[in-house]
């Protein structure tokens, strides 16, 4: 039987290919997302990018050449039919494009935000190839996911009749979400486990409201509910339950996608001084236990002079969260170039706007304290930049005798972090890389406990949210695969 709706699609599709030749679509320029004024945002945790309008999403949408080989898709970890949903935006069916995202993916209006898109989708358009710049795909996708929710007519996926079998999820992050999302789909009876009191994982704990407002995280989670997804808070897989009290409930599967929150320092002297902390102990206390509050009950130090060590999405969150709690001088302290840093350039960008200080080729040697153990100095070794490593970056080099010492009283570290170490220590026979990873199949995200899956930064080390998802996504396909096998 033909797909009616898929060729009435085609139909307008080719229309519009008439319309507007190539030329004049290639001969647009990208549209530019609004932002809020630098100097106002930086005192305040209203969201920086304000969103396109209607006209400037069908403008942009205008820019896709709907390619017969859309090499964006190849980009995209959670394969969302991006041609689609861009001509639903350019003729002006903004709640199809929303309908259309969620075919495939579980976080639209998150991914929209927080993916970088410049390095996935964005960075295989025919545009790059053509020497222009991409269809700003990130920006149409968070349009329609916003326009959905604003208008109050949320499309809940269609899911299959309920067959009855039970499954578990460790962990409500990114990868969790997905897994959970494509298995309600398929007609699991899905229970997400979560350690913390709020739903969302990382995209809550670990990423400030002016970059993802948890509003827009509450709504996602919201449809997965809607979708039959049930959520377990204050429960911690390993401690309060474990993996053979879930079986003895009668739960087939179970995906981990419990993240990488172990963080990691540096091993230098005064690392111990009351001032010096983890990016995920600060950022944690300021977004989830509201600690910037003057009548929290874990009120978190509010530093003039922050030093933030390192270069990722994460070091800028904390650099920019600092300056937003009143810091007076907030800088990244970086050992590599700007160039080599793995931060979105949009958020490289937007700290720079916000007055963040960017001390590059340096690297903390040592805290100096005072008789009170707080932190007073840092001293840090001048870098410079040698061969490339195995990451395809130059690896930075001392410096002998360069050294310069700089007041702060708040330290930051952001230099990575390590996978929950609970899950693979307590499920006896799970195989677990050197760095504390679970290994698994990496076609199928299976483990070597066959009802068991994972993916996300337990499996990775360390991921964007997208890539999570992905795993997630792949995990879920399999699963559903290997149950049907079981059953046949």
């Amino acid at each position: 039987m033909p797909n009616i709706a898929e060729e009435r699609a085609q139909a307008w599709r080719e229309e519009l290919r008439n319309t507007m030749k190539a030329k004049e679509r290639t001969s647009l320029t990208r549209v530019h997302m609004p932002e809020l004024d630098a100097e106002y945002r930086s005192h305040n945790n209203e969201e920086v990018n304000l969103g396109l309008t209607a006209e400037m999403a069908m403008l942009e949408a205008k820019r896709c050449l709907d390619c017969a080989n859309p090499t964006c898709m190849e980009g995209c970890p959670v394969s969302i039919y991006i041609p689609k949903f861009v001509k639903q935006i350019e003729v002006g069916d903004f709640l199809g494009a929303a309908k259309t995202l969620k075919e495939t993916s579980a976080l639209p209006a998150v991914c929209g935000r927080v993916c970088p898109q410049e390095k996935q989708c964005e960075a295989q358009c025919i545009h790059v190839k053509m020497k222009k710049q991409p269809v700003a795909i990130g920006h149409l996708e968070r349009f329609a996911a916003d326009y959905e929710r604003e208008s109050g007519n949320i499309s809940v996926p269609e899911v299959a009749a309920p067959n009855g079998i039970k499954i578990a999820v460790v962990g409500s992050g990114p990868a969790g979400l997905s897994f959970a999302g494509d298995m309600a789909k398929f007609g699991y009876d899905v229970t997400v486990f979560e350690a913390l009191h709020e739903i969302g994982g990382v995209l809550k704990y670990g990423i400030p409201e002016f970059r993802l407002p948890n509003v827009i995280v509450d709504v996602e989670i919201d449809n997965l509910r809607a979708m039959g997804v049930k959520f377990v808070t204050n429960c911690i897989v390993g401690k309060t339950i474990t993996l053979e009290d879930l079986k003895e409930e009668g739960f087939e599967g179970m995906f981990v996608g419990s993240g990488a929150g172990l963080p990691r320092f540096m091993s230098i002297k005064g690392e111990n001084f009351v001032g010096v902390m983890s990016s995920n102990e600060y950022l944690t206390r300021v977004n989830l236990m509201d600690a910037a509050s003057s009548e929290s009950d874990t009120p978190v130090f509010k530093g003039k002079h922050v030093a933030v060590i390192g270069g990722g999405n994460t070091a800028m969150d904390s650099v920019r969260t600092a300056r937003r709690l009143g810091a007076d001088r907030a800088m990244i302290v970086y050992r590599r170039s700007e160039a080599e840093m793995p931060a979105r350039l949009e958020e490289v960008k937007h700290a720079k706007e916000e007055g963040i200080e960017f001390m590059t080729l340096r690297n903390p040697i040592e805290f100096i304290g005072n008789e009170q153990g707080r932190v007073t100095h840092m001293v840090l070794q001048e870098m410079e930049l040698g061969q490339p490593d195995t990451s395809g970056r130059r690896s930075p080099v001392e410096i002998p005798g360069r050294t310069e010492t700089i007041e702060v009283d708040e330290v930051i570290v952001s230099v990575g972090v390590s996978p929950n170490p609970l899950i693979p220590q307590t499920v006896g026979g799970l195989q677990v890389s050197k760095w504390g990873t679970i290994l698994v199949n990496q076609d199928t995200m299976q483990t070597d406990i066959p009802m068991l899956f994972a993916g996300g930064d337990i499996v990775r080390g360390g991921a964007t949210v997208i890539l999570a998802m992905g795993d997630g996504r792949k995990a879920a396909a399999s699963m559903h695969e290997w149950i049907l096998s079981k059953k046949c």
